[in-house]
C-alpha cells in the first residue's frame, strides 16, 4: 500500500524543477508515490520532468501527468488529487524545495499523532535571504479541535496561513472532500480550502517541523507583473465569506472572514504593482466586494482596523454602482454580524498575511 502521496505541480519553472525533484529523491521511499503535474509548460520543464522520472524510478512510484491546457495551481493540484492514492497525501511547488528526510519524518509525525491533519512550520527563500515561517497556533505538538484554532479574530491563526505543503492530510479528508481547491482560482486558492478543513475536519495539530523551502520572489511571479489573474483573490474571498456565513458558527466565525478579506482588498489596493486597467478593475470589483458584505458585520470590521485603512474602504465602498456586478451576494444571508478580524501585508495587528501567487499558482506572502 501507498503510505505517502505528494502532489507537485509544475508550469514553466525550468530554472527550478531540477533541484525540486532531487529533494524529491533525497526524500523518496518504496511506499512514497510522487505525483508531477506538468500545467502545460512552454519551455523545458516538460523535458526536465521527463529525465527526472527515469532517475526517481525505482526510489519511490512516480506518476507524470500533463495537462494539454494550462488551468492553474488548484487545477492541477486536484489532478494529482485524483492520481494520489496514499494513506496520507501532501503538497509540494514545483519551485520549492525539502531537506532530505522530511517526508519520512513527516509521515512518522501524523501516524505518532493520529489526527486528520497536521501543519508544519517553514523556511521563506528571498534570494539568499532565509526566515523561519511558523504555524501561528501556540500549542505544538498538541491534538486539538480545527474549529478553535480559526479565533481569535483580532490576529492571525492558523486559517491565515494557507500553505497547503506546509502539512500532511491523511487520506479520510480526501474522501470526505474536504482536499480539493476551487478549480480555475488563479490566486488566494488555498483560502477557501484552509477554511474549509478548519471548519469541517475533526482534529489537527501543528508542530515545529522544518523541511519546506518556499522560494519567494521568482520572476514570473505575479507580484511582479500585476497581472489580472491577481483579482482571483476576490472570488475566492467571496466563496469563503459565503460558505463561512452558512456555517452553524456563522455568528462567531463571520467576522474573522470579513476582516480578513478587507485587509487584503486593502493590501492590494495600495500594493502600486497593477497595470492601470487592471487597477481600475480591482477598484471597481473591490466596492462590489464590500457592499455584498453584511453591513453590520463589515462596519464593525471597519471600526476595528487603523484610521487609514478603513477610510480607504469606507470611500470605496461609497463608489456609485458596483453593486453586485462582479459575483454572487455571499454575506446577504449572513447571521446578525459581528467584526472580523484578518490579516494582510498592509497589517492588520502584530503579524498578518496576504496571500499573491505567479502563474504556477505559487504564493507569496509578505508579514506586515
Amino acid at each position: 500500500m501507498v503510505k505517502l502521496s505528494v502532489i507537485v505541480p509544475f508550469y514553466n519553472v525550468q530554472s527550478y524543477a531540477a533541484e525540486t525533484l532531487r529533494s524529491l529523491g533525497a526524500n523518496a521511499r518504496r511506499d512514497f508515490e510522487f505525483i508531477l503535474v506538468d500545467d502545460a509548460s512552454q519551455d523545458e520543464t516538460p523535458e526536465i520532468l521527463q529525465r527526472g522520472e527515469k532517475d526517481l524510478d525505482g526510489a519511490a512510484r512516480v506518476i507524470r501527468v500533463r495537462h494539454a491546457r494550462n488551468g492553474g495551481l488548484a487545477t492541477a493540484r486536484n489532478t494529482g488529487l485524483a492520481e494520489a492514492s496514499g494513506e496520507f497525501v501532501t503538497f509540494l511547488d514545483g519551485d520549492d524545495w525539502l531537506v532530505p528526510g522530511h517526508y519520512p519524518r513527516l509521515v512518522a509525525c501524523i501516524e505518532r499523532l493520529g489526527c486528520d491533519f497536521v501543519r508544519t512550520d517553514h523556511v521563506q527563500c528571498t534570494a539568499r535571504a532565509r526566515t523561519l515561517a511558523r504555524v501561528p497556533h501556540g500549542r505544538r505538538g498538541v491534538v486539538g479541535d480545527p474549529r478553535e484554532a480559526i479565533l481569535p479574530a483580532g490576529r492571525s491563526t492558523s486559517v491565515d496561513y494557507a500553505y497547503a505543503w506546509a502539512g500532511i492530510y491523511h487520506r479520510r479528508l480526501l474522501d470526505q472532500g474536504l482536499l480539493h481547491f476551487t478549480d480555475g482560482l488563479r490566486t488566494a486558492e488555498d483560502r477557501p480550502w484552509i477554511w474549509r478543513l478548519h471548519r469541517q475536519a475533526r482534529s489537527f495539530a501543528a508542530v515545529g517541523l522544518l523541511g519546506v523551502f518556499y522560494r519567494r520572489g521568482v520572476a514570473s511571479s505575479l507580484t511582479q507583473i500585476g497581472d489580472v489573474r491577481q483579482l482571483d483573490f476576490i472570488r475566492a474571498f467571496d466563496q469563503v465569506i459565503e460558505e463561512t456565513a452558512r456555517d452553524r458558527d456563522a455568528e462567531a466565525l463571520l467576522p474573522k472572514a470579513v476582516r480578513t478579506y478587507c485587509a487584503i482588498i486593502s493590501h492590494h489596493l495600495t500594493s502600486g504593482r497593477f497595470e492601470p486597467q487592471v487597477a481600475r478593475r480591482l477598484r471597481a470589483m473591490s466596492a462590489a466586494a464590500l457592499k455584498r458584505m453584511p453591513p453590520d458585520v463589515l462596519g464593525q470590521a471597519l471600526d476595528s482596523m487603523d484610521a487609514e485603512r478603513a477610510s480607504r474602504l469606507r470611500r470605496l465602498r461609497r463608489r456609485p454602482g458596483g453593486a453586485g456586478q462582479d459575483g454572487p451576494n455571499p454575506g446577504s444571508t449572513g447571521p446578525d454580524g459581528t467584526a472580523p478580524s484578518g490579516t494582510d501585508p498592509g497589517g492588520v495587528g502584530q503579524s498578518s498575511t496576504a496571500p499573491d501567487t505567479d502563474p504556477t499558482g505559487k504564493r507569496t506572502e509578505a508579514a506586515a
